[in-house]
């Protein structure tokens, strides 16, 4: 289910945090933080990226554009929410879901 995209990194990793899956969306990079939940007694899956998940995720992003410095586009945030037994789940790709202004 990439949507289009290309693949550029899996579970880039730097010191404020971790980003599930980097890719490239035409013009712009997208990064994509992927939840899953088998349950939603807690909550639904994209409702467990808080806000403070969100902002280590853009210190990350943040991370990765300083040390490509070959990008100078446009970035995007996504969430891929994952729900129920993975032999049979629901899977909602949530475009945009956050931004680097809040």
């Amino acid at each position: 289910m990439r949507r289009g995209l290309e693949l550029l990194a899996r579970n880039f990793r730097c010191r404020r945090g971790e980003i599930d899956l980097v890719m490239r969306d035409s013009d712009k990079l997208v990064f994509v933080e992927v939840r899953y939940r088998r349950r939603s007694g807690f909550g639904h899956a994209a409702e467990t990226v808080s806000r403070s998940k969100q902002q280590r995720i853009i210190q990350c992003a943040r991370y990765y554009l300083t040390a490509h410095q070959g990008w100078n586009t446009a970035v995007r945030f996504d969430v891929v929410a994952i729900e129920g037994r993975l032999d049979n789940c629901t899977v909602e790709w949530i475009a945009d879901a956050f931004r680097l202004d809040g």
